[in-house]
């Protein structure tokens, strides 16, 4: 043990003694192998403490490190939005996107982090001026239409589609047979 960690022990052992006996603030209380709680005491001689406010940079240097990766997370991901919406754009003459309610989406607590991370809108918004840049058609339907319910074929409306859980059905009038992925 070292000399001052001593020293540092006779003085608390002296001071609890002290203010049980003197004070009346109630018996010491010694440290328990089930407490967690660490902590150090040291003498300050001559002085060998000293704290630098003005050298001590690690927390503004690793404050520079995490903003550097979530910058680098942001390029990241525009990139591979540029990427989607140049490829959809170069590939197709009209591009139909649904008008996504995102600030209603978000409000679910599990899809959230999900919902902001896939950047939606910055898609959105990227496929409607490289359209307009490439001459092509961007249309933005309404959230309520029943795309997934008409047929691309004859217009037939399916209304018993409603039910998300069935992704593939049949036009009864033309025989066409639709995918709601696509």
């Amino acid at each position: 043990m070292d000399k001052f960690a001593l020293t540092n022990a006779i003085y608390n052992v002296d001071c609890a003694y002290q203010k049980f006996f003197k004070e009346h603030a109630g018996y010491p209380k010694f440290k328990s192998k089930h407490d967690n709680h660490k902590s150090y005491t040291t003498n300050f001689t001559n002085g060998n403490i000293a704290v630098d406010f003005e050298d001590g940079n690690n927390y503004y240097k690793q404050k520079k490190k995490i903003a550097s990766c979530h910058e680098k997370i942001t390029n990241t991901r525009k990139d591979y939005l540029h990427k989607v919406s140049h490829e959809i754009i170069s590939e197709n003459q009209v591009i139909v996107s649904e008008d996504l309610q995102i600030k209603n989406m978000v409000k679910n607590h599990h899809l959230a982090k999900s919902i902001s991370d896939a950047s939606w809108y910055e898609l959105t918004r990227q496929l409607e001026y490289k359209a307009k840049w490439n001459e092509r058609k961007y249309i933005k339907i309404d959230t309520f239409y029943a795309s997934s319910q008409i047929c691309s074929n004859c217009g037939y409306q399916n209304k018993d589609m409603k039910d998300l859980s069935v992704r593939e059905w049949v036009c009864p009038i033309c025989g066409a047979k639709h995918d709601r992925e696509e």
